[in-house]
């Protein structure tokens, strides 16, 4: 999957931290996770929309 991440965003709201180059990467991952799940559970709900109550 692409970047869900937007870098610039990360870096806006950890201002006052680095954030070091793979972060990024892990975030994405954990993202991406998260909207896996979020899809399965309104699939399994018989649902084809995905709704905040999914995450």
């Amino acid at each position: 999957m692409s970047d869900l991440v937007v870098k610039a965003a990360v870096k806006d709201a950890l201002a006052e931290k680095n954030v070091a180059g793979d972060f990024y990467e892990a975030i994405d991952e954990e993202v991406e996770e998260l909207l896996e799940e979020a899809a399965a559970r309104a699939e399994a709900n018989g649902r084809k929309t995905v709704q905040p109550r999914d995450l």
